[in-house]
């Protein structure tokens, strides 16, 4: 291809003016795909199948001026982008189960996540998320061990008598407990019945998600005397949790994830101005 015109196609493909056009096919298709939720209709199919081919061309395009073959097919969003298009071509008429094509319309949605590829912000936050991936993993490491820790805690302390082995005086006072107290929700197990529970309790006090609801109850099991500890012990347990789980643990992820973000920028920045040099030589 001439050099002059690979050079016109490099600055249309990553001009900040395509760029918008994209993003405007993008919302375009996002609205189409969500309105296809309430009902198939032609127009919608239309819609559809036009951001397809813009995809298509697209992709075309950034593959006719690429710096190597190489470096084309190991870029992720290439990969990201080459699926999202291939997916969009596989018709539903290709098989009658109904769980194939509703697989194949799920891979159809992902064409909504091309936001992310047209926006250098966005596509920056992905890079972090993945960049970041082996520091969160130590960091989920971290609190997974001292979430059990806490788990077993909380089952030695709080775990409530088990209908099986409940002593008939213990079986009253439990449905006295369900009517005064009961699970949050109404339909949950024991919040500290089990490990697996129990972890799943914690990581909801994490969230915030009921945990005062949760200390109460377990205050009036402890006025009750189904469970052996003072409320003052439910109350520093749940109380330092949350502390120690909201304000240390999840900061340690985003303490992860800031530090790589400049580290990403400036090498995502460095990438492009090395092949915006690379055209222009």
């Amino acid at each position: 291809m001439n050099p002059t015109v690979k050079e016109k196609i490099h600055n249309l493909v990553y001009s900040r003016k395509f760029e918008l056009f994209i993003m405007f096919i993008i919302l375009i298709n996002c609205v189409a795909i969500g309105m296809e939720t309430y009902g198939q209709r032609q127009v919608l199919t239309n819609i559809n199948f036009v951001c397809l081919i813009i995809y298509t061309i697209e992709i075309s395009l950034r593959f006719t001026v690429r710096e190597s073959l190489k470096g084309f097919f190991t870029d992720g969003w290439n990969l990201f982008d080459l699926f999202v298009v291939v997916a969009g071509y596989i018709p539903e008429s290709v098989t009658d189960s109904g769980a194939l094509i509703a697989a194949i319309r799920v891979l159809r949605v992902f064409r909504i996540l091309k936001l992310f590829k047209t926006n250098l912000e966005l596509r920056l936050i992905i890079s972090v998320m993945i960049r970041s991936m082996r520091a969160l993993t130590y960091n989920a490491m971290v609190m997974l061990i001292f979430m059990y820790v806490f788990a077993i805690a909380g089952i030695y302390m709080f775990r409530l008598p088990s209908p099986d082995t409940a002593t008939p005086e213990q079986k009253v006072l439990m449905e006295e407990l369900m009517q005064q107290a009961p699970h949050a929700p109404a339909n949950a197990d024991d919040p500290y019945g089990t490990l697996p529970e129990a972890m799943f309790t914690l990581l909801r006090c994490m969230s915030g998600d009921d945990w005062t609801d949760l200390r109460y109850n377990l205050i009036t099991a402890s006025r009750m005397k189904l469970i052996d500890v003072p409320p003052v012990v439910v109350t520093i347990f749940h109380i330092f949790w949350y502390v120690f789980a909201a304000f240390l643990l999840i900061n340690l992820v985003v303490g992860a994830v800031i530090n790589n973000y400049q580290m990403i920028m400036d090498t995502e920045k460095k990438n492009i101005k090395e092949i915006s040099d690379k055209m222009t030589d």
